[in-house]
């Protein structure tokens, strides 16, 4: 019997010991170190390497060539090193905001093994840091109530899946007999239903918002809008697939079709306002493609309708009944008066003179809307904002 309880012993030593493993791998250099003047320093032992930089969204941006245009992409800065530790000092104070980087060793991309606070954009994984104040503020946990942010699955006839989204439902939900107005809130191209969520601090921003008594409390609908999709890669039954931006069913009518079957999955599970004016739909870049046709398409189902740097007409090679007749479709919608018609964009963003064109032909024929331009082009800084701005001009009575 001793002998028994000693084995026991050490195998659970040992047990403890492989659960804690982690604990003593751990970096002992601080990085990123925001100091008290706002200046940021960056750190990263590699006492071999030739040469370190750091790239992020903090420094000045320079421009990337891609098939899908040319994008304002993260600015370089080369680190100095000492004794092994490469290091670097943003010149300047940084403003509030929330930034991503990472490290270039020797050419090769990695993540700062000192910050384990990363985030995913389609196939990028960076690194997070904010610098506090202002509208940054929105995007941090505050001491307020807390609403709920649940992973949904639902099933979807037209698409022949099940599919997931993401439901926000503000502090106070559970606890209540109230029906709520809902906003269904999409991501751009390579997204999915994580990405206002991790990159958009949608549910930081809702919370502090309806805290301050400056959003109205709404349940917030995150769809994947990739209709070939159950889920986010990785998070479905393909197993770790690789996220890309090359997907089927995207922007050629697919999404916009189901859209309704979202709606009324919602409706059936949560307390709604079930009405047009209960609604709103808003998307960056492929988000607000769909927010536009969808809202077209269905002129009775949404009140309030944001377009966040959005693509607007489909490529020329699809052809789908979602697309046609858009003059008499945008008619019907406008005549029914939308109460919020939300276009903005970034003044360097490459789809600015698409946008521009669509303004000019609602100003044609008259359709009010509201017009909001930022600096900066196609990056989650600009969407963040739009969020911010959004929001608060939802349900109000």
């Amino acid at each position: 019997m001793k002998k028994y309880i000693l084995l026991l012993g050490s195998a659970m030593l040992a047990m403890c010991a492989n659960a804690q493993q982690a604990l003593w791998g751990a970096s002992q250099i601080v990085s990123p170190q925001v100091n008290d003047n706002k200046t940021v320093t960056f750190r990263l032992a590699a006492p071999n390497a030739k040469e370190v930089k750091v790239t992020g969204d903090f420094l000045p941006t320079q421009k990337i060539k891609t098939p899908f245009g040319e994008f304002d992409g993260p600015g370089t800065a080369e680190l100095v090193q000492k004794d092994g530790v490469w290091e670097y000092t943003t010149p300047e104070a940084l403003a509030p905001e929330l930034y991503s980087y990472t490290f270039l060793v020797d050419g090769l991309k990695i993540t700062d093994p000192s910050n384990v606070h990363q985030i995913r954009d389609v196939a990028s994984v960076t690194n997070v840091f904010l610098i506090d104040g202002d509208r940054a503020s929105y995007y941090k946990i505050k001491d307020v109530p807390h609403g709920t942010v649940r992973k949904m699955w639902y099933e979807s006839p037209s698409l022949g899946l099940n599919r997931r989204l993401t439901v926000y439902t503000p502090a106070g939900y559970e606890s209540s007999n109230k029906n709520y107005p809902v906003f269904y809130l999409l991501h751009g191209m390579g997204g999915d239903e994580n990405a206002w969520t991790e990159l958009g601090r949608a549910a930081q921003i809702l919370d502090n918002m309806i805290a301050e008594g400056k959003a109205e409390p709404m349940i917030v609908v995150m769809t994947n809008g990739n209709a070939a999709l159950q889920a986010a890669p990785g998070e479905s039954s393909l197993g770790f697939s690789a996220p890309s931006m090359q997907l089927p069913k995207t922007m050629e009518g697919s999404f916009e079709a189901h859209f309704p079957e979202v709606v009324n999955f919602i409706d059936n599970n949560f307390r709604t306002i079930k009405k047009k004016e209960g609604r709103a739909i808003a998307g960056l870049s492929m988000g607000g493609f769909h927010s536009m046709h969808i809202s077209k398409q269905y002129p009775d189902m949404f009140d309030y309708v944001g377009l966040f740097s959005a693509a607007i007409m489909p490529d020329k090679k699809v052809s789908s009944p979602i697309y046609d007749d858009l003059d008499a479709k945008l008619k019907k919608q406008f005549d029914a008066k939308p109460a919020l018609y939300w276009i903005a964009i970034g003044n360097t963003d490459f789809l600015y003179k698409a946008n521009e064109e669509y303004r000019k032909m609602l100003d044609d024929k008259g359709y009010k809307y509201t017009y909001y331009e930022t600096p900066e082009g196609h990056i989650w800084k600009n969407w963040r904002i739009y969020l911010t701005e959004f929001v608060p001009q939802l349900f109000k009575k």
